[in-house]
């Protein structure tokens, strides 16, 4: 079939499989030109492990440091008339290449959630690699089914407290409107800290230790984000804030444990904020990201997915002199994205767009253009007009 890409709202419905294995090949030279990390992770697996920071986190790992690499995520195969998910097609071109290079590398598709999937990751580190020495917790799902109750939790994009309204953009027809948006209940709120928050990591964390499957001085990481005040009130200070504060409360119970068993270490890195499947579902954000990049380009500052990862792993995580931490005992890659240049720059073109400027005063065709190569399309090299094969088994 020939594969165009169909958006709807801020979700494309197909994938191209060569265009994701491009993109994956794409990432995985930048790895490479940077050079070996030394001292990097041998054993890894990744939770959340088929798009953007987790991905990204995957492949500086192995194509970083020669890692073995154990991916969990939960993406669907292709159907009749129907593409698989791009995360499909990445994993596949990314173990594919991992193994062309004779790296271990396996995955496991299913609900990382559960008990069962978690148990089956067991099993496989057990006998396939003994221990891992760092584990990447990069989850992102709009729902969790809970292992123990059974209970369905769906999460919510609202503010806490009162209703925000701001400017967003339709990124797919370049139209800026004012949105406003209600504030969650508390229902909603436990619900996405339920999803989003960290009692998921420890479970994983803790059945990884209670199966003595973790490294002496294993480390573990998970990514979050703060943003500028611009967005607190949907971010920071909404529901998804909350559930990341979560997560930093389990990033210190981790990082107990981790001590208390052999020396390791858990965190939270903050990351700069980017074109993902994620992000793209967030008001007013869009927008944010589309001014911030037209900003950071100009400044020769700007990085995606996979700057950010190969640096948290080589100038942070695995560096000589050890990550560096903030006062809450994070590390910080979003510095670049919030020096007070950069948000001062932000904050005065924000109040101007308008849908007729908004080719002028934002980077959307940048924007438009990461978004499209999340599912394969825009890559050079790729015949778009030619016949491509939907049907791709997992490797």
């Amino acid at each position: 079939m020939i594969i165009k890409p169909k958006v709807r709202g801020f979700v494309c419905v197909t994938a191209h499989p060569a265009g994701c294995a491009a993109h994956v090949d794409e990432w995985i030279s930048y790895v490479k030109s940077n050079g070996s990390i030394p001292n990097g992770p041998r054993k890894v697996l990744v939770i959340g492990a088929s798009t953007g920071y987790g991905l990204a986190s995957r492949i500086s790992a192995a194509f970083g440091s020669g890692a073995a690499t154990l991916g969990v995520f939960f993406e669907r195969p292709s159907e009749e008339g129907r593409t698989a998910t791009p995360g499909w097609y990445n994993s596949i071109g990314f173990t594919k290449a991992a193994r062309a290079e004779g790296l271990y590398a396996k995955n496991i598709n299913g609900d990382a959630f559960s008990d069962e999937i978690k148990a089956q990751a067991l099993e496989t580190i057990r006998r396939d690699i003994g221990q891992v020495d760092l584990v990447v917790y990069s989850l992102a799902s709009p729902r969790r089914t809970h292992p123990r109750t059974g209970t369905v939790h769906k999460s919510v994009l609202k503010p806490v407290g009162s209703a925000y309204t701001n400017k967003t953009v339709d990124t797919d027809k370049g139209i800026v409107s004012s949105v406003t948006i209600e504030p969650a209940n508390e229902h909603e709120i436990a619900d996405t800290v339920a999803v989003m928050g960290g009692e998921d990591w420890e479970l994983w964390m803790n059945a990884l230790s209670g199966a003595r499957l973790l490294a002496p001085g294993a480390r573990s990481v998970a990514y979050s984000y703060i943003g500028p005040e611009l967005t607190w009130a949907i971010y920071k200070n909404g529901t998804i804030g909350l559930a990341k504060n979560d997560l930093e409360r389990a990033a210190g119970s981790i990082d107990s444990m981790l001590k208390a068993i052999g020396g390791g270490k858990a965190f939270i890195s903050v990351n700069k904020a980017l074109v993902t499947q994620a992000s793209s579902a967030i008001p007013v954000v869009p927008l944010y990201i589309s001014i911030l990049y037209k900003i950071m380009k100009a400044n020769g500052t700007h990085e995606g997915c996979i700057e950010q990862m190969q640096r948290l792993f080589a100038r942070q995580m695995y560096a000589a002199t050890g990550p560096s931490f903030d006062e809450s005992g994070r590390v910080r890659l979003d510095n670049l994205e919030m020096r007070p240049e950069v948000q001062a720059s932000v904050a005065r073109i924000w109040p101007d767009v308008t849908t007729e400027n908004l080719a002028a005063l934002t980077d959307i065709a940048g924007y438009r253009g990461e978004f499209l190569k999340l599912f394969g399309f825009g890559m050079p090299g790729i015949d778009y007009g030619a016949e491509a094969e939907p049907h791709v088994p997992m490797a």
